[in-house]
């Protein structure tokens, strides 16, 4: 087991867009660590004066490509003898902040109301490194919780380029506040090396990301990959020390609803020997379902299953 590390730099980001093609900026084997820094903020996102700019996010501003509207990522990261129909496994050890600002923001015809608002509006939260919180400028002091927005893999070669800013089968702006540091991400792999990049790191976001936005900032991340060889599930899913995490992600947040609860049942099933009918009860019973965030194009929902209740099952087996 191998250790990387692996900076934010114009030679290993790609700004906007997702691709089977995109040439990995690192090759790891299953098993190995990784140490992402993700940097964030395009140039109108910048803080005055007083603030921590790193110069590689400015040389990023002037170099790196960005090829559509969306995310700047770092990556991606190939893991070696990953193939289409693989799982790829994610756990997430560590997420810390970068730098003592991020910013937050909402603009006309965008977010949950977009229709309210005629003009934009931004704010920089300062960020303390060593307490862990934020101060807002009206002076509320807020406790981070950081974790990636986006998190995800190559799609299949056959969509093309595609925007980071709609949730899809492989990944990527999940905004799912659950998956931070001790949760595990599993993504079904789509091209050859699985292409795994991350970024849009948020310092605190609720459930649902009203505005468009959390406090996006910089974050640093280790993350360590194990690869499942033809695992069979075709949609991102998650774990928790505590919980599993079945995920929905539809225009229509009802279709998202439904996505979610369907994908817990079916993952119940493959867990334990209860019906379809069985899991449905049980789920309205101890099932938590979520909106994730309703800001992205395609909408998120998230069901959440307490692990606790999954002992006295009948015929149950061993998570993944």
């Amino acid at each position: 087991m191998a250790d990387h590390f692996l900076t934010s730099t114009p030679e290993t980001v790609h700004w906007g867009w997702f691709d089977a093609h995109l040439q990995p900026v690192l090759t790891v084997d299953s098993g190995d660590t990784v140490t992402v820094e993700a940097l964030s903020g395009a140039p109108s996102n910048l803080p005055g004066p007083g603030f921590d700019v790193p110069r590689a996010l400015l040389d990023i501003h002037e170099r790196a490509e960005r090829r559509m509207p969306g995310h700047l990522l770092t990556g991606p990261i190939a893991i070696r003898d990953a193939l289409p129909g693989d799982v790829l496994e994610v756990r997430v050890i560590d997420v810390a902040p970068m730098v003592d600002w991020g910013y937050t923001l909402f603009r006309p015809l965008a977010g949950g109301l977009p229709d309210d608002f005629d003009t934009a509006e931004q704010i920089h939260p300062q960020i303390d490194l060593f307490t862990n919180t934020a101060r807002l400028p009206w002076g509320s002091k807020l406790d981070l919780k950081p974790f990636f927005g986006v998190m995800g893999v190559a799609p299949p070669e056959g969509w093309g380029p595609i925007s980071t800013i709609q949730p899809r089968r492989n990944g990527g702006n999940l905004d799912n506040k659950e998956l931070g540091a001790g949760a595990t991400l599993f993504l079904p792999v789509h091209a050859p090396g699985a292409l795994f990049s991350c970024g849009d790191g948020h310092g605190v976001q609720g459930d649902g990301e009203v505005c468009i936005t959390a406090i996006e900032t910089s974050l640093r991340g280790r993350f360590e990959f194990h690869l499942h060889k033809a695992r069979g599930w075709d949609f991102p899913r998650a774990e928790t020390p505590t919980h599993l995490i079945s995920m929905g992600m539809d225009e229509d947040l009802d279709t998202a609803a439904r996505e979610a609860l369907r994908r817990m049942i079916d993952w119940l099933c493959e867990l334990s020997d209860l019906t379809r009918g069985q899991a449905y009860m049980f789920l309205s019973l101890i099932g938590d379902l979520r909106i994730t965030q309703i800001v992205n194009g395609e909408k998120g929902c998230h069901m959440m299953l307490d692990k606790a209740h999954l002992a006295d099952l009948p015929g149950v087996s061993a998570m993944a």
